[in-house]
């Protein structure tokens, strides 16, 4: 399963390793390939795969409503006894696959991808991405493994939670964390990318982040509190240093000091708590709207499922 946006310029190259793999395997599969609302020739070279080969699948979205979502709109529709996730910019080398399907012969019910190495990244771009994971273990409630992205294996019995999981604001590889069950990792080297740009400016990144922190943490809440807290103390100091001053210094000026005390308390305690309550409540906010998670345009080839018409074998989407 491949959620694609704006990577016409890689799609020849990706297919022909990806046949390669397909014709590799020992049983069934299918490729579902999810377009997220591209402005390029991406959908229109997607759908054309999906209608002369039988074994892709594509789902073209309404619009661009993300990574996250579109992965799950492409495992909702799968229908193999284990999907893999993959990104389509071959970062993601599709020859792991079969690592990844070893392992998941062994028994093990989700086998990440995790990097060895990664070409091509800057040193803000590692280090950014170490300190997020170390932060995400200390305040989640689960832990998310190390230099691991969304590339992995997923066994049936896990993909069913996961499908059951319907909340708005998605963060994948923690929600595959939370799940539990068995998990493993098979490790390998990442390319830079073969061709294109990268989808993920800065901003992106920051919210995605947020999201994850969000999704798997109270502690923000906590810090807000204990920061409020300190505050007020601080104020309460304060105040007592205004009283002290008023009866026993010459250092007064009257009607100043109820002033600041009341705007030093509830300016810092409110600056502090609203941001944070407010991203708790947007989230609050955002689910009880039920809308829909994402919104089909168009689908093709799913007409004929291969790996559905054999339940007998273990089958895997790609």
């Amino acid at each position: 399963m491949i959620p694609i946006f704006n990577e016409q310029a890689v799609l020849p190259l990706l297919f022909h390793r990806l046949d390669r793999v397909l014709a590799d395997l020992d049983g069934p599969a299918e490729v579902i390939l999810v377009d997220d609302g591209s402005t390029d020739c991406s959908p229109i070279i997607l759908e054309a795969r999906a209608k002369t080969d039988a074994r892709y699948r594509f789902i073209g979205l309404s619009r661009n409503f993300g990574q996250q979502l579109a992965m799950t709109a492409g495992l909702d529709e799968a229908q193999g006894d284990a999907v893999i996730l993959m990104d389509a910019d071959l970062q993601d080398p599709p020859e792991v696959i079969h690592q990844l399907i070893e392992k998941w012969a062994e028994g093990f019910e989700i086998v990440y991808a995790r990097r060895a190495t990664r070409k091509g990244e800057n040193w803000f771009k590692l280090t950014s991405a170490s300190l997020f994971y170390k932060m995400m273990n200390r305040l989640a409630s689960v832990e998310i493994p190390r230099n691991v992205g969304d590339f992995r294996l997923i066994d049936r019995k896990a993909l069913d939670v996961f499908r059951a999981m319907r909340e708005q604001d998605r963060f994948v590889r923690g929600m595959f964390a939370w799940v539990g069950f068995r998990q493993t990792a098979v490790e390998f080297h990442r390319e830079e990318r073969v061709a294109g740009e990268t989808k993920w400016p800065i901003g992106k990144l920051v919210r995605l982040a947020i999201s994850g922190v969000v999704g798997f943490s109270d502690a923000p809440l906590r810090f807000a509190l204990w920061m409020g807290a300190g505050v007020s103390a601080v104020a309460m100091l304060y105040g007592s240093y205004v009283m002290v001053s008023r009866f026993f210094t010459a250092n007064y000026v009257p009607g100043w000091a109820s002033t600041i005390v009341v705007v030093a308390f509830l300016g810092g305690f409110n600056m502090l708590l609203t941001g944070v309550l407010g991203i708790y409540v947007g989230r609050i906010h955002n689910e009880v709207k039920r809308r829909p998670l994402y919104i089909v345009g168009k689908r093709e080839g799913f007409e004929t499922n291969a790996a559905a018409e054999a339940p007998a074998r273990r089958s895997s989407a790609a």
